[in-house]
């Protein structure tokens, strides 16, 4: 038996030599010379003096044919690409009309039948699709890369589980960045234990669990509330002898947050200043919004001070959280005044903020100075919002003014668009 490929070799398709002793050439080989031409390409596999039929097959950018992939042995499963028609949903649509044009034959062909997967319907599961694709396609690392680029940009269900499965490819040529994406993915969808699944599948093949991977882990940990795991990743981090940077430290300071230990994580924070590592403004925020949640004003204001001392310029959410701290600490007069040096700091306060330092007003019974407050407010072309208006209707209900309450109240609906 031999190969005819009309449009490859010379001679006219369909061409039989009369040696029947010729080298029978296995589909998966047809499939490989195939793909090196990367064009639309007819073969037959033809057997001259013998009553045997011929197999053919055409491939092409238009559509995913049936091809059926035999297996080795019967413990094997046997796999048949599904052939995109017109009864696939709508979002499966949506997600192949999102397909790029210039991508690959082969990767057209994963990425469709990705989308249209179902293992209910194909009896096979998605490491079975993914081998059956590598046995046939022989993809290289830059095909598997396009794949994982457009499942993430489609933010498809499967992304993670295929970038899984295809760290264990050879094909791959996974390296340690690739464990370390998958990890970090884990760890924004709060799944610890897939993480270290993952960290552990490192181990085995004998990859370097290096500062990136740690503190990729200490993160996860951090942000699923298991402050002993990643109190003990923060220390194994020392012992590698590598300096710190602040995102191994941002991480233990979220961690310490997170645990309801603010001050532990202002330690930190400190020890960051020494080192001269100066952590994100996310940070210093969540560390303010931390101490002003439990009404520490003590705390705030040494972290608003080390915001400013950071060069970071406090917007009206920053100033807000410090008027909340002081107002849950019972220290009205100080709310009122750091709301009275926002302003004259040039920072315009948002409906939050007024909110609160009419809560301050209402502790000190200011009334007076709350109107006036409003008043220079609306001077400057400023509305209430809802919040602060229903702070206010609060505060004239209890002092019994029927009618203020029910004109504040026709404000606020006269204002507020209809959704």
């Amino acid at each position: 038996m031999s190969i005819c490929v009309g449009n490859i070799i010379p001679p006219p398709f369909p061409f039989c030599p009369s040696n029947p002793e010729a080298t029978k050439l296995s589909y998966l080989t047809v499939m490989h010379k195939l793909l090196i031409f990367k064009k639309s390409v007819n073969f037959a596999i033809c057997e001259s003096h013998t009553q045997h039929s011929v197999l053919a097959a055409t491939v092409n950018s238009e559509q995913v044919e049936k091809i059926k992939v035999n297996a080795d042995d019967d413990n094997k499963p046997k796999f048949k690409w599904l052939k995109i028609g017109s009864d696939i949903t709508e979002s499966q649509k949506q997600y192949i009309s999102e397909l790029s044009p210039k991508m690959s034959n082969r990767c057209t062909a994963l990425l469709k039948n990705l989308i249209c997967y179902s293992h209910q319907t194909q009896n096979v599961s998605l490491s079975d699709l993914l081998r059956s694709w590598v046995r046939v396609m022989k993809p290289r690392r830059t095909d598997w890369l396009s794949i994982l680029k457009q499942l993430k940009l489609m933010e498809h269900p499967l992304y993670l589980e295929v970038a899984e499965l295809a760290l264990l490819e050879e094909s791959f040529e996974a390296d340690v960045r690739d464990y370390t994406k998958v990890i970090h993915c884990y760890g924004k969808l709060n799944r610890p234990k897939d993480a270290e699944k993952i960290l552990l599948v490192m181990k085995e093949r004998g990859f370097e669990i290096d500062q990136v991977v740690l503190t990729t882990m200490m993160d996860v940990y951090s942000k699923s509330g298991k402050l002993n795991q990643a109190e003990k990743i923060f220390e194994d981090l020392k012992l590698l002898g590598h300096p710190l940077d602040k995102r191994a430290y941002g991480s233990m300071i979220m961690a310490f947050i997170r645990a309801g230990m603010p001050d532990r994580g202002e330690a930190l924070l400190r020890e960051m200043d020494a080192e001269a590592i100066y952590a994100g403004s996310e940070v210093y925020k969540a560390l303010l919004r931390a101490y002003s949640i439990i009404g520490d004003a003590d705390g705030a204001q040494r972290v608003f001070d080390a915001i400013q001392f950071a060069c970071i310029p406090p917007d009206a959410r920053v100033c807000g959280l410090l008027v909340n701290a002081y107002l849950m600490a019972g220290l009205s007069k100080k709310a009122v005044a750091v709301f009275q040096n926002m302003r004259r700091a040039g920072v315009e306060p948002n409906d939050k903020c007024i909110a609160l330092v009419l809560a301050a007003y209402e502790k000190e019974n200011n009334l007076d100075e709350a109107l006036n407050l409003l008043t220079s407010l609306e001077n400057e072309g400023m509305m209430l919002g809802k919040e602060a208006s229903q702070m206010l209707a609060g505060w004239f209900r209890r002092l019994g003014v029927v009618k203020e309450v029910e004109l504040v109240l026709r404000e606020v609906s006269f204002r507020t668009p209809a959704h």
